[in-house]
């Protein structure tokens, strides 16, 4: 993973690409039509669900994405049940990165692997503490957000020659439980520095605890090797900060509604079609986009305070995760 060439192709990437720029654009562009725009940032977050299996076949992710859904709503919930209480959330996100990890891991789930729940758990405790969204509503709105981003997923069934591929069963989709010695070594990893990295913004800022894990959760991946460690970490940190640049760019412009709506569709498809060749070039697109819709559904959009934190917090979290691939052997060969 060389910060100056892109890794090779993996097969056309733009069908995921374009499922996930409508799962987060349809929503926003759809509800600030109805004048509820707030709801519509809720429901894009839904969009993540499209992002695991992305290369398998759509009879395929039909049994697994609905599993995914729910990991990311029974993690909202616990955030938005513990909301307002910092310690508490704090403890939480242990316990998400802890129990997402074990079953990603456990279950070989495959890339973005326990990430997503880890930040759909911190931004529903963050959004609903600060924001005028009753936790009930907050919950229906992401609900309504996955569904429709299952269903954008399974568009590709209309068609007959889709439809009549040869469906895996759910175990042999999801072969588990079972932890290897590369899975024992990640869940080691996610627990350390979901711990370490809480305690570290505890003192940093209680609020942005998730945000330092999920970075270190990020940096750690699905690939137990100590050289994709220091190498997806020094990606995250360099593309964040390029990337909070372009956040100040864009900020400069106020979007808002349908056109937000669409920059936030751009930009996902965008990320969809890098990510697997150029990590560090993601986050360039990555990281306006988090601070885009988190600042627009917390009302802090344009917030170059908010981009500061977030330099900040990943900073942390990456060197965290890299410093945690010092637990695998040298002579560990690279797997995934």
């Amino acid at each position: 993973m060389s910060l100056f060439a892109f890794a090779p192709s993996r097969g056309p990437r733009w069908p995921l690409a374009l499922q996930a720029a409508l799962g987060i654009g349809v929503p926003i562009a759809a509800m600030t039509l109805l004048g509820q725009p707030a709801l519509g940032y809720v429901a894009a977050s839904g969009a993540f669900t499209v992002l695991y299996l992305g290369s398998a076949p759509a009879v395929d992710r039909a049994r697994v994405l609905p599993l995914v859904a729910a990991g990311l709503l029974l993690s909202a919930v616990f955030g938005v049940l513990i909301a307002g209480n910092a310690w508490l959330v704090s403890f939480g996100v242990v316990i998400v990165a802890v129990a997402s990890a074990a079953l990603a891991f456990g279950f070989r789930l495959g890339p973005p692997g326990p990430l997503f729940f880890v930040l759909v758990f911190g931004l529903s405790a963050h959004v609903v503490d600060v924001s005028a969204i009753a936790p009930v509503v907050y919950i229906a709105a992401l609900a309504a957000g996955c569904a429709f981003s299952y269903l954008v997923a399974m568009a590709p069934l209309l068609l007959r020659r889709t439809r009549t591929t040869p469906a895996r069963s759910l175990r042999a989709l999801l072969p588990g439980p079972s932890w290897g010695a590369d899975s024992r070594i990640l869940l080691l990893r996610v627990g350390i520095v979901a711990v370490v990295g809480v305690l570290l913004g505890l003192v940093i800022d209680p609020a942005r605890t998730y945000w330092i894990v999920g970075s270190a959760v990020a940096v750690v991946g699905v690939a137990a090797a100590r050289k994709a460690a220091f190498q997806r970490g020094l990606h995250r940190m360099l593309g964040t900060v390029v990337g909070a640049g372009v956040y100040a760019v864009l900020a400069l412009l106020h979007p808002s509604g349908v056109w937000l709506a669409l920059l936030l569709a751009a930009l996902q498809f965008t990320i969809e079609l890098v990510v697997v060749r150029h990590y560090a070039l993601a986050l360039v697109f990555i990281t306006p986009l988090v601070l885009l819709l988190t600042g627009a559904a917390t009302g802090e959009i344009g917030s170059m305070d908010m981009a500061a934190e977030r330099i900040v917090d990943t900073v942390v979290g990456a060197a965290l995760g890299a410093a945690s691939g010092l637990l695998h052997p040298r002579a560990m060969p690279e797997s995934s």
